[in-house]
């Protein structure tokens, strides 16, 4: 189709081009014609001002016009009489006074202000004037004088003659105006003195401003004026006479649409046929190559987008023939057929490793869960063994072992937990506005045991600023430990470690740098990856799961900072940059309160306390230690049997596990706490379960919540507390 208009633009242009210089032809010679018609009126109308001098000249040499005022009166309307076309004959003495008139006047006339008097005495000749309403005939006039001039030369006086306006145009009355047409004569000041058609409603009148400025050139060139009636007309111009007989301007003016329009006639023909010869050939081409090549290729494109848009089911639906475009058809067809099967095979591999990534977080949450049932009596037993083994250094320092190990153990299960609720995206902070020497104090204490076990050498270098952050203080303290944990673990013993705390623009930058093994160049931009880990070496006896470096990007980014790790290589040590954000407006921070001294431990006094576990094992050796502590404990592994067992016997205290077999420890501790005997009791739960249930548990009815295994130093504090005098007396009377 573009081709098609492409042929036919020039004939387009050609008919174009001969319209507009038929136009241009037809306003020539419409411009001709009317300058030559202006002229022709101009000439016709100086006649009337000539026949008005020739007038007053036979008058200005009568005797009796400088005779006696009667005789001047009698004379002037013999004159007028036989001169019907003017409305007043008079004479002017040199002052203005006007003592003679054909017309006479009641009262005294002195035209000593006008400017056709005054010309005409300073001039010595005819002068023609403006436009005039007489004062005594109270008609629309101009006013033509003639100086009197005595035989020594002298002016004596002037003659004048009032000219009525209708009697300007006698001579153009048969002049032939096209339809539309307007002509306009103007005095020196721009005032109407003769216009046609209907030129009485026009005399006096002033022309605008345009058209005046027009009139008043020695040779006006034609000019488009807009009239009053708002339409353009083509005006040519003609002075009235020469400079000798008036200073009158005369024009006429044609509407322009009358010029072009038989011009514009042929040309709308021209093009109206271009027109429908043009549709005709586009509707043929449209027709044909619609249906051959438009509509194929619209497929085609159709096709391809579907594609592109992930709809592998799309297909172009093209007859295959041996054209260029059926080839393309068909390789399309081909590509889409072979996307499918891959798109198949990659949502397939796709479905596998989500749900292989599922059972991995139900794995480690299941894992974490089923490790902390067998440590939970593992630690009960051995903090037993503390107890009850005080004689015996060896069974002592065996249970201070067991301890110990079984808090790493306790350890690595949290971070298990942490990985999987990362994974799963279910980690939330608790920011808000924290002194970063206090949470660098407070992970350093944290690993302060492992450095001095291996016997590092830790040096802090604090810069003197005070410096704030917006965090989560608990996960700011992991993050640090878990980077100071790491130096730690993999320098000899012996090593140097450097924790650097400073500030840059508008961050808080902490370096910990330390002179151990290093990290090799193919394993440095995997560090922070999930369970990547270096090489297990001899001494490194800490082991670990590969997940600490991970937790601390993630936390990091969580606050909006960044961490990065460099290594000059293996046995050249390694330094790890944490970047937080710096609270740069001022905070009011309330200074930390001080650990209260360790009070003496005391027999708190006897407890009845119910503990509901279906891990007998780990319910067996907890009510052992609580029973070692001096409390009567009850033992049930079901959640009825404890609700019948509570309100025969009225605990103080339930320890309750979540994961029971009949119902679960949320739903035992709302029944607990309707019964009347056990409303009052201090419900703690008990569960191996991930961490994101601590929510869940307090919106219930539980008091307390612990972990397993369970921190006995916290619960025997816990119990010493609720079992002080003035408390339990509080829970005994409600």
């Amino acid at each position: 189709m573009w081709i098609v208009a492409l042929a036919i633009a020039p004939s387009v242009l050609m008919t174009v081009y001969t319209g507009w210089n038929e136009r241009q032809n037809a306003i020539a010679a419409a411009q001709e014609n009317l300058q030559r018609l202006t002229r022709l009126a101009a000439v016709n109308e100086a006649q009337s001002i000539n026949s008005a001098r020739q007038l007053l000249m036979d008058l200005s040499d009568v005797p009796d016009l400088l005779a006696s005022t009667k005789q001047c009166n009698a004379l002037m309307r013999r004159a007028l009489s036989k001169n019907p076309g003017y409305v007043n004959l008079g004479l002017i003495q040199l002052n203005g006074d006007v003592t003679c008139s054909a017309i006479p006047s009641r009262t005294p006339v002195n035209l000593a202000d006008r400017d056709h008097f005054k010309k005409a005495v300073a001039e010595r000749r005819f002068v023609a004037g403006g436009y005039v309403f007489g004062r005594v005939i109270q008609k629309h006039t101009i006013n033509l004088t003639y100086p009197v001039i005595g035989e020594d030369g002298t002016v004596l006086a002037v003659v004048f003659a009032a000219m009525d306006l209708f009697n300007l145009d006698r001579f153009i009355t048969g002049l032939d105006l096209p339809e539309g047409a307007v002509l306009i004569t103007a005095d020196a000041d721009g005032d109407i003195i003769s216009r046609r058609p209907d030129p009485g409603r026009w005399f006096g009148r002033g022309v605008s401003d345009e058209m005046r400025a027009h009139m008043a050139q020695s040779n006006p060139p034609p000019a488009v004026l807009t009239g009053s009636d708002g339409v353009p007309r083509l005006h040519t111009f003609a002075h009235v006479g020469d400079a000798e007989t008036s200073s009158y301007t005369l024009t006429i003016g044609i509407p322009r649409h009358d010029i072009v329009a038989a011009a514009q006639h042929d040309q709308n023909i021209g093009l109206i046929t271009l027109a429908v010869t043009t549709a005709l050939a586009l509707f043929a081409t449209w027709l044909i190559g619609n249906v051959t090549i438009v509509q194929r290729v619209k497929a085609l494109v159709q096709t391809a987008q579907r594609i592109a848009a992930g709809d592998m089911n799309a297909r172009t639906g093209i007859k295959y023939g041996r054209e260029e475009i059926s080839l393309l058809a068909r390789a399309l067809d081909e590509m889409a057929e072979a996307l499918q099967r891959k798109d198949a095979d990659r949502d397939l591999a796709e479905q596998k490793l989500r749900a292989a990534d599922h059972r991995k977080d139900q794995f480690l949450a299941m894992l974490a869960h089923e490790l902390r049932n067998p440590l939970a009596p593992i630690s009960a037993a051995a903090q037993i063994m503390k107890l009850t083994s005080s004689a015996d250094a060896r069974s002592r320092q065996a249970s201070e072992i067991i301890i110990r190990q079984v808090a790493h153990m306790a350890s690595l299960i949290d971070d298990l937990i942490d990985v999987a609720r990362v994974t799963r995206g279910l980690v939330t902070t608790e920011k808000k506005p924290e002194d970063i020497k206090l949470i660098v104090a407070d992970a350093v204490e944290q690993v302060r045991p492992l450095i001095k076990t291996r016997r590092h050498h830790l040096v802090l270098d604090m810069d003197g600023q005070n410096a704030f952050v917006l965090g989560d203080h608990k996960r700011l303290v992991q993050i640090i430990a878990n980077v100071l944990h790491n130096a730690a673990k993999y320098t000899p013993d012996g090593g140097n470690i450097l924790l650097r705390l400073s500030t840059e623009n508008d961050e808080v930058v902490i370096t910990v740098s330390d002179n151990g093994v290093g990290i090799s160049a193919d394993l440095l931009p995997y560090v922070f990856d999930l369970f990547t880990q270096a090489e297990r070496t001899a001494d490194r006896s800490q082991g670990g799961l590969g997940i600490g470096l991970a937790l601390v990007r993630s936390i990091i980014e969580l606050h909006g900072g960044s961490v990065t790790a460099s290594s000059d290589g293996p046995g050249a040590g390694s330094k790890f940059v944490i970047r937080l954000p710096m609270l740069t407006r001022e905070v009011n921070v309330a200074a930390p309160e001080l650990p209260a001294p360790p009070r003496a431990v005391l027999a708190p006094s006897a407890l009845r306390i119910l503990i509901v576990d279906d891990n007998v094992d780990a319910a067996k050796i907890l009510a052992m230690f609580l029973e070692a502590d001096g409390h009567h404990v009850m033992v049930e592994h079901t959640s009825r049997r404890a609700l019948e067992r509570a309100r025969l016997e009225v605990p103080d205290v339930c320890l309750l596990d979540i994961g029971l077999p009949d119902f679960d420890g949320y739903e035992l501790a709302r029944r607990l706490r309707k019964q009347p005997e056990t409303s009052r009791a201090l419900l703690i739960a008990v569960t191996g379960y991930d961490r994101k249930q601590d929510l869940s548990a307090r919106a219930a009815v539980f008091d307390h919540y612990f972990v397993k295994p369970i921190d006995t130093a916290k619960l025997t504090e816990l119990l010493a507390d609720f079992a002080a005098p003035e408390k339990h007396a509080a829970n005994s009377e409600s």
